[in-house]
């Protein structure tokens, strides 16, 4: 194993590391945010029922007064 070492500077091993780290910390953070059930900032959105607007219904038609 401390061969690897030697083909391997360990500072910048370290610090590759510690980037990589911070970077999936960040992403999983991220990923977390914007789902809706694990979003610790806004909480979860609730989905309000869309307004509907109808049209009045029309007159029924009636049948013709001279048959």
């Amino acid at each position: 194993m401390w061969r690897i070492w030697l083909l391997v500077d360990p500072r910048r091993a370290l610090v590759l590391q510690g980037i990589w780290l911070a970077f999936i910390a960040i992403m999983v953070h991220l990923i977390l945010l914007s789902s809706n059930k694990y979003n610790w900032i806004d909480g979860p959105k609730t989905v309000k029922a869309p307004v509907v607007q109808n049209a009045p219904m029309p007159a029924p038609a009636t049948a013709p007064a001279g048959k």
